[in-house]
């Protein structure tokens, strides 16, 4: 008799502790058609729904969200690694923010009427069709509130594929949304890549995605023969520009938190410090001082400031990175610089380097590690055009007089700035990257809209 061969899970292992944590069944390729055909014949009745029908279904997920909060926020700590306390906070927030997302996400596509002398136009705003949703595993309930929210209360049916580093609470935060939504509105598959490209490639009519500029490349060059409708966040290599005048504490502060939160794991992470030569030495100590001063450890420690590595292969990037960086002349003032081993399992100590240079892969290439580079400038031409020589675009920093940090602020190409803080905007902002860091953007009213096709209904007066 034929052997059957038992179906592919992914086991998930915790970061910290190598323990496992769950599994889930990894979607076979073959089916991927199938599950777009269903959301195809799905989101016709979804989205005939009104916008304020399909919000008030989707309402009334607040109680699903926010009874498995606790449960969300223990796997995600568990599968990534993310402090235990920081991670029950994503976790809420996907409830107690929830009625909020909706109501911002059904003004940013309510209809709108232009007129002129002659003319009446009605902006409507229409579902794509099928939204294919693809997340990382560094905001495992964040990043798919922010993708998978606006695209359904746009009318469109989606397929979730949350990464394969965390996908048990992405498969829990989905649960609930499936809880109060018409069947095959929202769908989940896992995998990894190749799951992600032949969701891809199985023609549906928007990709968002959140992760590394390479995948984001493919996934570009994929969509190009169906010509998809993509919203695109990538990597980034954010700088932070200390001028004379700062506030040389506040500052520091800023950087340690910046460059060590969720063990560097953030897309709007600081990986690169350029600070005026007359206060360099003043902040570079202040940095160190709260880099040594963390606490690191076991995520599910309530003390803990700082996790592993999500995982062995993270790790690997970083070390590579600081081994090559310390060997082309780089100082190491605090973390992984004593010349031993590095730290045990997947932890990486956060790490200070000075004396580095713009052609070392780490002032070049995404870290996404507890690394923070301080470099030494002259002058604020010095540091905007240093800041600037890199693909990427995402977020950066300035911090100094306000009037004189809004003047640097303006000369740098990152997508979002914020001056002595970080780049977040106030309630509405667009999440937003330029150059290599995004394609499209998502968050406020005008990020909303592309999650929906525009359409103009014009008539005479």
């Amino acid at each position: 008799m034929p052997t059957t061969l038992p179906a592919p899970v992914l086991t998930i292992r915790n970061p910290a502790t190598g323990a496992v944590v769950g599994e889930v069944p990894v979607t076979p390729i073959d089916v991927i058609p199938a599950v777009v055909a269903r959301a195809r014949i799905a989101q016709a009745g979804w989205a005939a729904r009104t916008l304020d029908e399909r919000a008030a279904m989707l309402l009334g997920a607040k109680g699903a969200l926010a009874a498995a909060a606790e449960r969300m926020g223990t796997l995600a700590s568990q599968e990534m690694g993310k402090p235990i306390k920081e991670a029950l906070g994503e976790a809420k927030y996907a409830a107690s923010g929830l009625e909020e997302m909706v109501r911002e996400a059904v003004e940013a596509l309510r209809e709108e009427v232009l007129e002129d002398a002659n003319v009446t136009t009605r902006l409507v705003f229409d579902p794509f069709g099928v939204a294919a949703a693809i997340t990382p595993w560094n905001f495992p309930i964040l990043m798919p509130v922010q993708n998978v929210l606006p695209a359904l209360v746009a009318g469109n049916a989606v397929i979730f594929k949350p990464s394969e580093v965390s996908p048990l609470c992405g498969q829990a935060w989905a649960e609930c949304l499936q809880s109060v939504l018409p069947e095959d509105v929202l769908q989940v598959i896992h995998g990894d890549g190749k799951q992600g490209a032949a969701l891809v490639g199985a023609g549906v009519d928007l990709v968002v995605f959140t992760g590394s500029r390479a995948t984001g490349m493919a996934i570009m060059r994929e969509a190009a023969g169906h010509l998809t409708r993509l919203i695109l966040e990538l990597g980034g290599k954010d700088p932070l520009l200390v001028l004379e005048d700062a506030d040389l504490e506040a500052a520091a502060t800023f950087a340690v938190r910046n460059s060590f939160r969720n063990a560097g794991q953030v897309c709007v992470s600081t990986e690169r410090i350029f600070v005026h030569e007359s206060v360099a030495d003043r902040f570079t100590q202040l940095v160190v001082e709260g880099a040594t001063s963390m606490k690191q450890g076991d995520s599910a420690d309530e003390s803990t400031q700082i996790g592993p590595m999500s995982s062995a292969r993270q790790k690997s990037i970083v070390m590579r990175q600081l081994q090559e960086a310390i060997a082309a002349g780089a100082r190491c003032l605090a973390g992984e610089c004593d010349g031993g081993p590095a730290s045990a399992g997947n932890f990486v100590r956060p790490t200070v380097l000075v004396d580095v240079t713009p052609q070392m892969s780490i002032m070049r290439d995404e870290t996404f590690g507890p690394v923070a580079p301080i470099v030494r400038v002259n002058s604020d031409a010095q540091a905007v055009a240093m800041a600037n020589d890199t693909p990427y675009g995402l977020g950066a920093a300035v911090f100094g007089a306000p009037d004189h940090a809004a003047r640097v602020a303006e000369r740098l190409t990152a997508g979002m700035v914020g001056i002595n803080k970080g780049c977040g905007g106030a309630d509405g902002s667009p999440w937003v990257g330029s150059r290599h860091s995004g394609h499209g953007f998502h968050g406020g009213k005008y990020g909303t809209r592309q999650f929906a096709q525009v359409r103009t209904i014009s008539r005479s007066r």
